[in-house]
């Protein structure tokens, strides 16, 4: 299987956990930040190949188990060219070199086009900043996302403007050496100060767009908490990512029974005053840190709360002096 010029290859050989796992959903273990789809294409169109003990198979089918020692090369062609416009959108720059870009994403803003969102995200903003110097490796609709937040989650995010940039972040990420700490406003208080949350979590049977913990199958997801402060029956909680799960840290607390104030899909919608001023998840993205892809050195960013979180703090704090 040759390449041509800026294709990319890579090459994955498989664990002795593997255990038949379909084709496509292992490499996208792999691949987090490409589609399944995208994947299922490339197998398709021949792009994949698996070379084991006895024999080389050309043209797998996206449904093959993959066996232990199997080795699974993949040609990954250049990007085509973006259909997503640049937009003049305003960007809270924490960071910026030649090879990463890292932003404070406000609440509410998506961080690239998907159904019901073909505009205004977060790369139609890279786009127009970095002036179309992105990474192509996530494909057409995501240049330059390594990572996600959800679109109602705050705080600090990383995009590659470099695909060099691109592949050393996918590796920190992998090798979960990437630091990543979350500020919750929560529903009660925690019985513990602190600990561990650990549960697999998969996509809900029922809605494709829920998340929930599985005693079987799933993705290994652990999230370390800490409660800072105390207001009453809410809690400010402190959450550390060990690994990056869609939804982690909202399936995790709500399946601690204290759900992100404001989070209507797992359970922080109340009848209670402050829930109406909380017109999203009160959940910011405080702290991230990894190695410089080029430099040797070690950066950590730290992102403000944003307006409506903080006001809902200050809130609190007042209450909390009243009583």
């Amino acid at each position: 299987m040759g390449t041509k010029p800026n294709e990319q290859r890579l090459k994955f050989v498989a664990g002795a956990d593997v255990g038949g796992q379909r084709l496509d959903i292992w490499l996208h273990n792999q691949l987090p930040d490409r589609s399944r789809a995208f994947l299922q294409k490339l197998i398709r169109d021949g792009r994949v190949v698996i070379s084991n003990f006895k024999s080389q198979i050309s043209n797998p089918k996206p449904n093959h188990p993959v066996q232990p020692g199997e080795i699974v090369e993949v040609v990954i062609p250049p990007p085509e060219p973006s259909g997503v416009e640049a937009e003049a959108i305003p960007l809270d720059v924490l960071y910026e070199d030649a090879d990463v870009i890292v932003v404070n994403k406000p609440p509410g803003l998506v961080v690239h086009p998907a159904v019901g969102h073909r505009s205004h995200t977060l790369v139609n903003a890279l786009l127009h900043h970095c002036r179309g110097q992105l990474s192509g490796i996530g494909g057409v609709e995501r240049p330059g996302i390594v990572h996600r937040l959800d679109g109602g989650t705050s705080g600090c995010i990383v995009a590659a403007k470099r695909d060099a940039a691109h592949q050393s972040l996918q590796a920190q990420f992998k090798a979960r050496t990437v630091t990543k700490r979350y500020l919750a406003l929560v529903w009660g208080v925690p019985r513990r100060q602190s600990g561990f949350i650990e549960g697999a979590i998969a996509r809900s049977s029922s809605d494709r767009k829920k998340m929930r913990i599985v005693s079987h199958g799933g993705r290994e997801a652990l999230t370390e908490f800490e409660v800072v402060k105390v207001f009453g029956d809410v809690a400010l909680v402190l959450c550390t990512l060990h690994t990056g799960r869609t939804h982690q840290i909202r399936v995790h607390l709500a399946a601690m029974g204290h759900p992100i104030v404001g989070d209507r899909v797992y359970g922080g919608a109340r009848k209670h005053p402050l829930a109406k001023q909380a017109g999203r998840q009160m959940l910011h993205a405080q702290t991230l840190a990894f190695d410089h892809p080029r430099a040797n050195k070690r950066l950590e960013f730290t992102a403000p709360l944003p307006q409506d979180m903080a006001a809902l703090i200050r809130q609190l704090e007042a209450g909390d002096k009243t009583t």
